[in-house]
């Protein structure tokens, strides 16, 4: 089944679709070279197009993108030796959270992130990104072991936001989420945190105390979804464009407000254009500030880690 595409980028994808017409036919079509030569020109001008007047809602829609590279692709291209542990060791395992042990760069480390499915049977079973109670128990139960073996902490966000359902505020979902900031923000370990693609609300700040807080450039990153704001403030989701001009969402919105570190360029056109690339780049700024944060006592980490986080937002009291 073909991937929808989204309306604003309908003019990129076909260009796409026309050079990968003009690669397959090869030299069997006359002047084939300069065909694919010229849409391939067009091709650079049509994102330019396009992506020099996007809209805060069309980045939200890019965050969801159905072919942007999700948690496990980063995984795996960036980390090697990666065993994936499961289970809370207290109610099961929660599909929407993958967690485990890895190496980067030949040293030990633990890595964590929501992980969203492909196809119909993986959103069902990942419950679309979405975790329970037991995913966050899960994370925190693997930095732990982090903080034990002191092991920096790679943790990749990519989530709506935590499940609302009745069983996950059964079990404590509020709990699990608060438990999570509290532990996070006193391991003394290096801990960075990406934010590859929608970094939703408080599912998405369970897994977000970090000391280093990095965002792709089409990520979002807000406490709420801009239909779920719509919803709250005018009674309609149609009005959710709105909402995500309101909320100051994007990345460069983000980075502005001191509540992210570093915006990380994502290829022409979007990560899902080229999840290699999109790969090395992650790694390439992972490597730099974790060469940075090595640097620091598990002591400095925890006290400007604190200190991070309690700076961030204005308030007046007047």
């Amino acid at each position: 089944m073909a991937t929808p595409t989204l309306p604003f980028l309908e003019p990129i994808e076909e260009l796409r679709a026309r050079i990968s017409e003009l690669e397959a036919a090869g030299t069997s079509v006359p002047n084939a070279s300069e065909d694919l030569a010229s849409a391939r020109r067009e091709l650079d001008a049509a994102i330019n197009r396009v992506f020099s007047t996007i809209t805060p809602w069309q980045q939200c829609q890019l965050a969801r993108h159905p072919d942007r590279p999700y948690t496990m692709a980063y995984f795996h291209s960036i980390f090697t030796e990666f065993t994936e542990l499961h289970g809370d060791r207290r109610f099961s395992d929660d599909p929407a959270i993958v967690a485990g042990l890895a190496r980067f760069d030949g040293d030990p480390v633990v890595v964590v992130g929501h992980q969203k499915g492909r196809d119909t049977a993986e959103k069902l079973r990942r419950n679309f990104g979405m975790p329970r109670p037991e995913g966050y128990r899960k994370a925190i139960r693997i930095m732990e072991l982090a903080a034990r073996f002191r092991r920096p902490i790679i943790s990749f966000i990519d989530t709506p936001g935590a499940y609302p359902g009745l069983d996950a505020e059964e079990r404590g979902q509020a709990e699990a989420i608060a438990n999570n900031l509290v532990e996070m923000a006193g391991f003394p370990v290096p801990i960075i945190v990406v934010v590859t693609g929608e970094g939703g609300s408080g599912g998405a700040l369970a897994l977000g105390i970090g000391d280093r807080v990095l965002m792709l450039q089409h990520a979002i990153y807000s406490v709420i979804s801009p239909e779920g704001c719509a919803a709250i403030l005018w009674k309609d989701q149609a009005r959710a464009e709105d909402a995500a001009r309101a909320l100051r969402l994007t990345a460069q919105d983000l980075k502005r407000f001191g509540i992210i570190d570093e915006i990380l360029p994502e290829p022409a056109g979007g990560a899902h254009m080229d999840p290699g690339k999109m790969a090395d780049t992650v790694a390439a700024a992972i490597r730099r500030h974790l060469k940075q944060l090595r640097k620091l006592k598990p002591d400095a980490l925890v006290s400007r880690r604190y200190k991070k986080f309690r700076a961030m937002g204005v308030f007046n009291d007047r």
